[in-house]
C-alpha cells in the first residue's frame, strides 16, 4: 500500500498566542511539536505497512522549522517526508490548507490511502481531512477508530458515532481521519532517528504543486478571524463562612433564598 499522512506542526497548547491584528496564530518564537492527534494517523500507517506492504509519506504545510516535525514522523517510521514551504501558503485557512494539501498528493502519484488526524489542536476544526477528500473527489470516512480489513481495493473501518461504531467498507483510493482509538503510537527509535537525520526532505513550493495564486495564504482563505477577545467573567456573590450554628443558619438560609429566587426549588 502507499500511504500518505498529512502532518501539521503545531504550538504547545500552553503556548498559544493570535495576533490581534490579523486573527492569525502566532508562531515564532513558540515551542512547537507534531500534532499529538496526528500522531495516531502515523502508528495506523506504518501498522498496515507492516501488515500489507508498501511505504509510508509523511507531507507538512508550514514555514522551514517544519522539517523538525516531519523528521520525527520519520523517526518513528515513514518511509519519507516532504515540505511545503512558501510565503505564498502563509496564513492560509482551512480550505485553503485542504488545497494546497490535496495538490502535494495529486503530484505524488497512485495511491492507495491519506490518513489524517480527527483535528489539529491549534485549530480544532477537523477540516482538512475532508478539504482534501473534496478536492481529490475521494470517499472520506472521519473519526475512525479500527481498520480491520483490507482486500479487493476496499478497506473496512470503524467510524466511531455517539452510540457506537458504525461499519463503512470504503473503496480505494480514500481519505479517512482517526482517534485515539485507533492506535498506540510508537516511540522513535535508535535506528530510525539515524535514519531521520540522513533522509532528504524535499521542499515543494506553490509552483511546484501548480497551485492556483488566488486559492492559497491568506488572500486564497474564505474564512478569517475578524475580532478576537478574552471573555470577562464577572461573578456577584456573598460569602458566608460558617464557624458556628448562628452562621451556618445563615448560610443555609442564603443558599435556599438564591435556589429559589432562580425558580430550581
Amino acid at each position: 500500500m502507499k500511504i500518505i499522512v498529512p502532518i501539521k506542526q503545531v504550538p504547545e497548547t500552553s503556548a498559544v498566542k493570535m495576533d490581534p491584528e490579523t486573527g492569525t496564530m502566532i508562531r515564532e518564537g513558540v515551542e512547537a511539536i507534531i500534532n499529538p492527534l496526528d500522531l495516531y494517523g502515523i502508528e495506523l500507517a506504518i501498522q498496515l505497512r507492516e501488515q500489507f506492504g508498501g511505504e509510508v509519506t509523511a507531507i507538512s504545510m508550514g514555514p522551514p522549522k517544519a522539517e523538525k516535525a516531519l523528521r520525527e514522523a520519520i523517526a518513528m517510521g515513514c518511509d519519507a517526508g516532504i515540505l511545503l514551504s512558501d510565503r505564498a501558503f502563509a496564513g492560509a485557512d482551512t480550505w485553503a490548507t485542504g488545497y494546497v494539501l490535496a495538490r502535494a498528493i495529486a503530484r505524488l502519484g497512485q495511491f492507495d490511502l491519506v490518513i489524517c488526524g480527527e483535528r489539529a489542536t491549534d485549530g480544532d476544526t477537523g477540516q482538512v481531512g475532508p478539504g482534501i477528500a473534496s478536492f481529490l473527489d475521494l470517499p472520506v470516512a472521519s473519526y475512525v477508530g479500527k481498520v480491520d480489513g483490507v482486500a479487493d481495493g476496499r478497506i473496512r473501518a470503524h467510524r466511531l458515532v455517539e452510540d457506537g461504531y458504525e461499519v463503512h467498507e470504503i473503496d480505494l483510493p480514500a481519505v479517512i481521519t482517526v482517534v485515539k482509538e485507533v492506535s498506540d503510537p510508537r516511540l522513535p527509535t535508535l535506528r530510525g532517528k539515524q535514519k531521520a537525520r540522513k533522509t532528504d526532505l524535499p521542499v515543494w513550493t506553490a509552483e511546484t504543486v501548480e497551485a492556483e495564486p488566488g486559492f492559497t495564504g491568506l488572500d486564497g482563505s474564505p474564512t478569517r478571524v475578524v475580532k478576537i477577545h478574552r471573555p470577562k467573567v464577572a461573578r456577584e456573590c456573598r460569602k458566608v463562612v460558617a464557624t458556628d450554628e448562628e452562621t451556618t443558619n445563615e448560610a443555609v438560609d442564603g443558599l435556599i433564598e438564591l435556589l429559589e429566587s432562580k425558580d430550581l426549588i
